[in-house]
């Protein structure tokens, strides 16, 4: 019974696992959801958001208060009344600047948390882009690797004795097998860009891959709408529009924000605390000097923390520092973010540029004459070799053409990465 029982708890184990490894497809709309929902890295970019939310109750704290108990015995009590009361040190002027600045820092996480998820679908767009053109280029050589086991198969029907055939045979047989290292390959790539879809995912549990198995210029089911050049708004109006929209530079003017607010909180370190204190007071029969209970009340009020050993000049200064520091590291941001913009923009035009030399007209021409060196080859007027150089420059073009249009999606990706924008469509009237 027992041997039964292990035996199915190890066949329920093996189904869990093959489930739990088993890829499912989805589109990019969907890993962009499942990243947001499931990515470990922005759970915990999300749980400083949390923290940051208490650490505002926090800084908005009462000190609890002292149990204070003073008594008399002996000679020395006689007259002097017993006392049990509550003391509280009272912060003054510190409170709330203290509040304010924890809701900076509160609004300084949340910022760099929308990065985090920004930043986030990006890479995933980017990742499900590659990985679909890793799977493109695999299956142009699979398809290159079909032909060429044709051709040899041609050759093996062929009259042999031919010498010309005969070396048509070796050669065709050469060239497959050259083809099928270059499919390994691909292959190999293709797993590579899986593991990176799905690292970028971050899932616990799951594996996926992308429903779209191959890429084209306007894959509707990818969701990606890139405008034509002539759509976009002008450079100086797109920088202008990445100024305002990003997430660095929010955070840079947070920094600068909070850095201002550190400063107030260290200089009302030079305020004293009040600290009072209030009870019940007594005297007892014997300690009387009228020899009867006498009860009432007590109340004290000191200043401490008085200035005067130390006056917290130091922290005044490094605050004035972080100001100073902030306000380059703002205009740093600025700068850079200026220029990062100009080259995305540049790269895209150009990866525009290098797909327009890609175009449907060339890769049609191409194939068609492909197409008539085969058919030629069959009837034997014209030989392997002329045929192998006619296919390889045509595979050289498919594989350019596919790695074109990689550089084309990817670049749009980092372009609106730059512009901090999650929108797939980009047209001037929308900006």
């Amino acid at each position: 019974m027992k041997k039964i029982l292990s035996f199915l708890f190890i066949i329920f184990l093996s189904n869990l696992c093959c489930h739990s490894s088993e890829l499912k497809q989805i589109n990019l709309k969907t890993a962009i959801k499942i990243a947001e929902e499931n990515n470990l890295d922005i759970k915990s970019s999300k749980l400083n958001v949390d923290i940051a939310k208490n650490e505002i109750k926090i800084s908005n704290k009462l000190n609890n208060p002292a149990i204070q108990t003073f008594w008399n015995f002996g000679e020395s009590g006689k007259g002097n009344p017993n006392q049990i009361g509550l003391a509280e040190t009272v912060e003054l002027f510190k409170r709330s600047p203290r509040k304010k600045l924890a809701k900076a820092n509160y609004q300084l996480i949340s910022e760099e948390h929308e990065y985090n998820k920004f930043n986030l679908k990006m890479d995933v767009a980017e990742a499900y882009v590659k990985l679909v053109v890793a799977k493109t280029i695999l299956k142009k050589y699979e398809r290159q690797q079909k032909f060429l086991e044709d051709l040899l198969e041609i050759s093996n029907r062929n009259n042999i004795s031919h010498s010309k055939l005969d070396l048509d045979t070796i050669e065709a047989r050469i060239a497959l097998n050259q083809m099928i290292t270059e499919v390994n390959k691909a292959k190999t790539n293709a797993k590579t860009a899986r593991i990176e879809f799905n690292k970028v995912i971050n899932h616990a549990d799951n594996n996926y891959d992308s429903s779209d198995s191959e890429l084209t210029k306007n894959n509707e089911s990818i969701g990606i709408h890139i405008p034509l050049a002539e759509e976009l708004p002008s450079i100086e109006k797109i920088k202008e529009i990445a100024l305002k929209n990003r997430y660095d530079i929010k955070i840079a003017q947070n920094k600068i924000e909070i850095a201002n607010k550190k400063l107030i909180v260290a200089a009302r370190q030079k305020v004293p605390d009040l600290e009072i204190a209030s009870g019940y007071g007594y005297q007892t029969v014997g300690a009387s000097e009228n020899n009867r209970y006498k009860a009432g009340a007590y109340l004290e009020a000191n200043l401490i923390n008085i200035p005067l050993l130390y006056s917290y000049k130091p922290e005044i200064k490094n605050a004035r520092l972080e100001i100073e520091k902030a306000n380059n590291n703002y205009i740093s941001t600025v700068n850079k973010a200026t220029k990062n913009v100009e080259i995305a923009y540049e790269k895209f035009l150009t990866a525009l540029l290098n797909l327009d030399s890609y175009n449907e007209k060339i890769l049609k021409d191409s194939e068609e004459l492909f197409s008539l060196f085969e058919k030629t080859y069959k009837v034997e007027k014209v030989d392997f070799a002329t045929l192998a150089a006619v296919e390889e420059s045509y595979q050289d073009l498919v594989v350019g053409y596919a790695n074109a249009l990689s550089d084309y999606y990817v670049s749009w990706i980092e372009f609106l990465r730059e512009i901090n924008t999650e929108a797939f469509a980009l047209k001037a009237n929308d900006i």
